[in-house]
C-alpha cells in the first residue's frame, strides 16, 4: 500500500522513557480522528542517536525533524502536516533559525557514517519485511549459496574488522581459529552484556536492528561449522530482549533460522540467555561460564574460546557491534569496508557520547575521526560555556584524555598510547567542575563492586586503590599515597587474571599522570577546586554578609550560628 506520508517515531529506551509510546499511540489516534490513517504510515523505530533532543519524530517525504516532542503535539503534527501539508515550525530542530533541507545537514549527523546503526531510526525493528527491504538477509543468502566457509572468513579477514568489544582482536582470525579447531560441535555467541557506566551502544543496536545480529551469527555458524548460537544479554534490557524474541520468531517463520535454512541444508538456531548484571561477565570466559550455569568468573587463557570455549567446545564470541558489521561486509564487499578508517583500524566505531556535552547521544564515525571533531562538532561542545577538562573513553577500563590530545585520530592503537582504550565505546565528557579524584574514586568503587574476587591482584588491589582515593578525597591524603596508587595500579595491570583487573587502574593512573597538581592540591592544601569532595569544601562568611540568616536556614550541617543583623 502506498502512503503520502511516513511518520517515524523514535522507540529507543531513552525516548520510550520520555513518553514516546504515548506519542506513537496519539499519532495513530489523531490520524483516525482526521480520517487520514490510510494516507500515512506511522512506525515506531529504534534510536535516532540524537538523544539530547528526544523524543524525536521524523516525517517523510519532507524530512521534517521534530525534536523534544510531547504526546500532546501529535494532534498538531497530524492536523498541520498530514492534513494541510505544512510543517510545525515550533517543533522543528531549526526552530526558526536557518532552515535545513535534510536531516544530514544537522551538525550532529554531518560527520557520521552509519554502518552499524544503518537501520536504527529508519525501520520498524519488529517487522522483518522492513529489514529485508533494506538488503537484509542478502548476506546470509550469499554465504549459504555462493561462498564456501573459507571464502566467508577470507572476506571478513580482508575487511580488517576488529572486535568492537574492547580488545580489538581481528574478527576473521578468531573465526578461522574456530573453523580449524577439531570437533563436530561448535558454538557462536553474541556478547550483549553491556555494563560500562554511560554505555548503551549495543543495547540500542539490538533495539533498532535485531535482525542484523541474527543474520551475522547465522553467517558465522555456516563459516565455522556451528549449528547453535547464544545471545547473552542483561535482563535489565527488557525492550532489547522483547525485540530480539520478536525477530527470532519472524526469522523462524521465514525460514531464515532453524532447520534447513532457505532450503540450503544448513541448520542454525539461537537461544537467549539472560545475565544478572555482573560487569565481569562482559569478559568472554566469564560470560561463557555464566551461559553454562556456573558462576561468572574468568578462566586463564590459553586455551582461547575459539579452541575450547562453551562446554569445552570451539566457540566464536563477538559483541553486538562487531556482529552488526558482518552483513554489510558481505553485501558491499571487504574492499569497500577496508577503505573506511585507518591502517590500524578499519570501518567505523559507535560511541555513547555523554556527560557535560551539549549534544549527547549515539555517534558512529569512521575510525580516524578526532576526539575534537566528536566533542566540539558532533557533540556541540561543552554545556553552559564551561571549559573542557577531559574525556573518559573506555568506561571503568579506560583513561582520561586531556585537551592536548584532542586532535589524535581515534583508533585502537592511538587510544592505548594515550593511556586509555577504545573499550566498547563509552565516551564521557568532563568540564572544569569535575574533580578527577572524585571521578577516579567513582570508577574504582564500581570495580570493587564488580570484581569477581577470583584473583588477588584485582580483589585486593581495587579495594586498596579505592581506600587511598577515599582517604585523599576526605583530606587525609599523604604524598606517599601517589606512589602507592602507581605501584598498586601497575602491579594490577601486570598480574590480574582478566581484563577487568588489568584495566581497573587505568582511570586512576591516567589522572595521577595528567592531573598530578590536582591530587597534590587535595593532599597538601586540603582543597578540592571543583567542590565535589565534600570533606574539603570550606564555606566562609565574608565582609559582604548582611546578616539576613538565609544561609543558617539552609545549612545542612547547622554549623552557622549567631543572630540576624537586620
Amino acid at each position: 500500500m502506498a502512503y503520502n506520508h511516513y511518520i517515524l517515531v523514535c522507540g529507543g529506551t531513552g525516548c520510550e522513557s520520555s513518553n514516546a509510546d504515548e506519542i506513537y499511540k496519539n499519532l495513530i489516534a489523531e490520524a483516525k480522528n482526521y480520517k487520514v490513517l490510510d494516507q500515512v504510515q506511522i512506525v515506531k523505530t529504534g534510536c535516532f542517536g540524537f538523544c539530547e533532543k528526544g523524543p524525536i519524530v521524523k516525517v517523510l517525504p519532507e524530512d521534517s525533524f521534530y525534536v523534544e516532542v510531547k504526546p500532546e503535539d501529535a494532534k498538531e503534527i497530524i492536523a498541520e502536516q498530514i492534513v494541510k501539508g505544512r510543517e510545525v515550525p515550533r517543533l522543528l530542530y531549526s526552530k526558526g533559525k536557518k532552515s535545513i533541507d535534510s536531516v544530514e545537514e544537522i551538525e550532529f549527523y554531518q560527520k557520521q557514517l552509519r554502518i552499524v546503526l544503518r537501520n536504527c531510526g529508519v525501520i520498524n525493528p519488529e517487522d522483518i519485511s522492513e529489514y529485508i527491504a533494506r538488503d537484509g538477509y542478502l548476506a546470509l543468502e550469499k554465504a549459504l549459496f555462493e561462498l564456501a566457509p573459507q571464502q566467508i572468513i577470507d572476506e571478513v579477514k580482508k575487511s580488517g574488522l576488529r572486535g568492537r568489544g574492547g580488545a580489538g582482536f581481528p574478527t576473521g582470525l578468531k573465526w578461522e581459529a574456530a573453523m580449524k579447531a577439531p570437533g563436530d560441535v561448535k558454538y557462536v555467541v553474541c556478547n550483549a552484556d553491556e555494563g560500562d557506566p554511560g554505555a548503551y551502544m549495543d543495547r540500542s543496536t539490538i533495539e533498532g536492528d535485531p535482525h542484523s545480529v541474527l543474520e551475522a551469527m547465522t553467517i558465522c555458524g555456516k563459516a565455522v561449522g556451528a549449528n547453535k548460537g547464544f545471545i547473552y544479554i542483561r535482563a535489565e534490557y527488557p525492550l532489547a530482549i522483547d525485540r530480539l524474541k520478536i525477530a527470532m520468531n519472524q526469522a523462524h517463520e521465514a525460514g531464515l533460522l532453524g532447520k534447513n535454512i532457505l532450503g540450503s541444508g544448513f541448520d542454525f538456531d539461537i537461544e537467549i540467555r539472560l545475565g544478572a548484571g555482573a560487569f565481569v561477565c562482559g569478559e568472554e570466559t566469564a560470560l561463557l561460564r555464566s551461559i553454562e550455569g556456573k558462576r561468572g568468573m574468568p578462566t586463564p587463557k590459553p586455551p582461547f574460546p575459539a579452541q575450547s570455549g562453551l562446554w569445552d567446545k570451539p566457540t566464536v564470541i563477538n559483541n553486538v557491534e562487531t556482529w552488526a558489521n558482518i552483513p554489510v561486509i558481505l553485501t558491499k564487499g571487504a574492499d569497500w569496508f577496508s577503505k573506511i578508517g585507518t591502517d590500524d583500524s578499519k570501518g567505523t566505531k559507535v560511541f555513547a557520547l555523554t556527560g557535560k556535552i551539549k549534544n549527547s547521544g549515539l555517534v558512529e564515525v569512521p575510525m580516524g575521526t578526532t576526539l575534537r571533531e566528536i566533542i566540539f562538532e558532533i557533540g556541540g561542545g561543552i554545556k553552559d560555556g564551561k571549559k573542557f577538562k577531559g574525556v573518559q573513553t573506555g568506561g571503568p577500563s579506560g583513561g582520561i584524555i586531556t585537551e592536548e590530545n584532542l586532535d589524535t585520530p581515534i583508533d585502537f592503537g592511538a587510544l592505548t598510547r594515550l593511556g586509555s582504550m577504545m573499550g566498547s565505546g563509552g565516551m564521557i565528557v568532563m568540564d572544569e567542575d569535575d574533580c578527577v579524584v572524585d571521578v577516579s574514586k567513582f570508577y574504582m568503587e564500581f570495580c570493587v563492586d564488580e570484581s569477581c574476587g577470583k584473583c588477588s591482584p584485582c580483589r585486593i588491589g581495587t579495594r586498596q586503590l579505592y581506600r587511598i582515593l577515599d582517604k585523599i578525597s576526605k583530606g587525609n591524603g599523604e604524598m606517599v599515597d601517589l606512589e602507592q596508587l602507581k605501584d598498586i595500579g601497575f602491579s594490577m595491570q601486570k598480574s590480574s587474571l582478566c581484563a577487568l583487573g588489568q584495566s581497573a587502574p587505568n582511570p586512576t593512573l591516567s589522572t595521577v599522570k595528567k592531573f598530578e597538581k590536582e591530587y597534590i592540591d587535595h593532599i597538601v592544601n586540603k582543597k578540592c577546586a571543583a567542590g565535589k569532595c565534600k570533606y574539603l569544601v570550606i564555606f566562609t562568611i565574608n565582609d559582604n554578609c548582611i546578616g539576613c540568616g538565609a544561609c543558617a536556614r539552609r545549612c545542612p550541617a547547622s554549623c552557622i550560628t549567631g543572630e540576624k543583623k537586620t
